[in-house]
């Protein structure tokens, strides 16, 4: 009976199942192909750190050419598609610094698994993602200048130095009507970039917030509670700024 069992299972067919084991599961489903790298909830779960890099890394890249071709949205998604895949692989800002934590459930990488070099280029890939997503968003007609502060100040959390997220983050802040850091992002990232023709349009939308913060001031002071006047630069009248476009890529 053995012998018949061996020679059924090289043949292709399976033996039935014995006694009391009860019926034998299938092949899992097969997973139609879409291109890309498997779904987070299918593979990603259980792949290891060096792979899971992998995957983020080729998204990213796969968004920066996608900005290259002017194409923002897609681009959008593909960086989101590499911080998910990084999702889980270091621990929140605050327990990086904790060497003991609890055993991560299994198949899910714990960040302790990465080595030096894993956790560097995690980090890396993430303020490349975080701050071409602030870039992204700048391009569009109607920019949500309050997710570019978000994803500069996610980058400056991590690299406080960083010129780009800095100076959109100036640009944000100036938009949003916070002038006061919309002069600190500024004049940090001025003090960081040789390059001169970026050194001048930052200077020029220091000047702006300075005007506009002297404007508010005033306006705060001579209206009643509520009433708000637009700060005005002088000399440009209702002339409107499109402080973007010097943002560097």
């Amino acid at each position: 009976m053995e012998r018949k069992g061996l020679a059924a299972r090289a043949s292709g067919n399976p033996s039935p199942p014995a006694l009391g084991e009860g019926p034998r599961p299938g092949p899992p489903p097969c997973v139609p192909s879409g291109g890309g790298a498997p779904e987070r909830g299918q593979a990603g779960a259980a792949a290891e750190p060096a792979e899971l890099i992998r995957r983020a890394h080729e998204f990213k890249s796969q968004g920066a050419q996608c900005y290259k071709d002017k194409k923002f949205r897609e681009a959008i998604g593909k960086y989101h598609r590499a911080l998910l895949e990084l999702k889980g692989l270091l621990p929140p800002p605050g327990e990086r610094e904790r060497d003991a934590r609890p055993a991560s459930p299994a198949g899910i990488p714990k960040a302790s698994r990465l080595s030096e070099e894993q956790s560097k280029t995690v980090e890396a890939i993430e303020i490349d993602c975080y701050n071409s997503l602030a870039a992204c968003l700048l391009q569009a007609e109607l920019v949500n200048y309050e997710r570019v502060k978000e994803y500069c100040l996610k980058v400056l959390k991590k690299e406080g130095e960083n010129f780009k997220a800095l100076y959109r983050a100036g640009v944000a802040f100036y938009h949003l009507g916070d002038y006061d850091k919309a002069l600190y992002y500024l004049k940090e990232a001025r003090t960081r970039q040789p390059s001169v023709r970026v050194r001048i349009h930052a200077l020029k939308i220091i000047r702006r917030a300075r005007w506009a913060n002297e404007g508010l001031k005033k306006s705060s002071s001579s209206k009643p509670c509520g009433v708000h006047l637009q700060p005005q630069v002088p000399g440009e009248q209702r002339q409107e700024y499109h402080l973007t476009a010097g943002v560097p890529d």
